[in-house]
């Protein structure tokens, strides 16, 4: 079989150890030095962009009509907006997401040369003052104010403690690990992406597998705000395969069992061949899987086509319950996941044009539906 195993123990250390790094769009610093050290312990080497996004090449056969497989080590957070009368802090989100799931939320804020813990609030937050108003405050960003723990009754005491507009804010992942495989935490989206991805080159490189074309094993710092993979492939990459999390939610076909392959997303449909292949790899290796369509949702996969990359792409994921708020995964998926990337990086290339960026007609791919006459008639416009 083409899949590998697993060292899920390996998977799940990496996942947690990631879960403890903050790392919010624009902080992501530590966590790229960490994944960098840990793919030149696996025994890749790695080159940073100027920003620090990650490409470690794992050598195949041939350089040409290369694989990338992606995924971004940035999560969501949020950033201070103003520094409030009252000594608080008025906050901006980082990425997507509501302030419905940052009420109550611990967060460390990232001042110039110090770190303060904090707590984010609603503005009406004493049952004991506000009586029902508690419950009937409404929802969003301007209703919520980050208090600090450290003496501050007023703006000129927050300032004085070196806390200013635009320093950022993590929020605390809190994660629990449980023994029945479930995973619940912040943050999931997509640490454990990329405790898949170093899995499964673990288990490359434990079994020292070879590879048709080269692999680039790429880690991205800005895909919650829209970025993604726009600037880090190289024109040798023909294909990519995005790892990101999946919605389990109703009227979503995501699971939190099995590999979830997208076939579409808010950008338009992936690529029609490279995702069949995924599909025939888990059909093939016994691979536990199932199709979903994403309308509010993009990827690197789609910052990368955006940006102008001419790039077959596809997207994998796990599924995630409560996605950008209160996420829970199961290690199950995480595993069949790992399992398909490993497969997918040995299996043959299929096709063959891809090793030149451009070409006639000769190789070109088909479509079956229409090439067996099953399309329109030759007279219909």
């Amino acid at each position: 079989m083409a899949r590998h195993t697993i060292d899920t123990e390996y998977l799940l250390a990496q996942l947690h150890e990631l879960l403890h790094i903050p790392s919010p769009t624009g902080y992501t610093d530590s966590v790229v030095r960490h994944v960098s050290e840990e793919l030149q312990r696996l025994g890749l080497e790695v080159e940073l962009t100027r920003r620090g996004a990650i490409r470690a090449v794992r050598q195949g056969s041939r350089r040409a009509a290369a694989r990338a497989i992606v995924s971004h080590v940035d999560t969501l957070g949020a950033q201070v907006k103003r520094v409030k009368d009252n000594g608080r802090l008025e906050l901006v989100p980082i990425g997507h997401w509501s302030a419905r799931f940052a009420e109550g939320a611990r967060a460390t804020i990232m001042a110039e040369d110090k770190t303060f813990r904090g707590t984010i609030l609603p503005l009406k937050a004493s049952g004991h003052t506000f009586n029902e108003e508690v419950d009937t405050a409404p929802v969003g960003w301007p209703h919520v104010e980050l208090r600090i723990d450290d003496h501050t009754r007023g703006l000129d005491d927050t300032l004085k403690l070196g806390i200013d507009v635009g320093d950022t804010v993590a929020i605390d992942p809190q994660p629990e690990f449980l023994d029945n495989g479930f995973i619940v935490s912040r943050h999931l989206d997509d640490k454990a992406g990329v405790a898949v991805m170093l899995a499964s080159i673990e288990a490359l490189e434990r079994e020292k597998s070879a590879t048709p074309v080269d692999t680039h094993w790429l880690f991205t710092i800005a895909e919650e705000v829209g970025v993604g993979a726009a600037s880090i492939l190289t024109p040798e990459v023909a294909s990519m395969v995005a790892v990101d999390n999946g919605t389990s939610a109703p009227g979503q076909n995501s699971a939190e069992f099995g590999v979830t392959i997208a076939m579409a997303d808010q950008t338009g449909p992936f690529d029609y061949h490279l995702t069949r292949k995924l599909v025939r790899l888990c059909r093939d290796e016994d691979i536990r899987f199932q199709k979903d369509v994403f309308r509010y949702y993009r990827s690197d996969s789609a910052s990368a086509v955006v940006a102008g990359h001419d790039v077959r792409t596809a997207l994998v994921t796990f599924g995630v319950d409560a996605s950008h708020g209160w996420e829970r995964i199961h290690i199950h998926a995480l595993r069949s996941l790992a399992e398909l990337l490993t497969a997918y990086a040995v299996s043959p290339l299929e096709i063959e044009r891809d090793l030149q960026p451009r070409g006639g007609l000769e190789g070109f791919t088909s479509q079956p539906a229409v090439d067996a006459g099953l399309g329109f008639d030759s007279d219909d416009h």
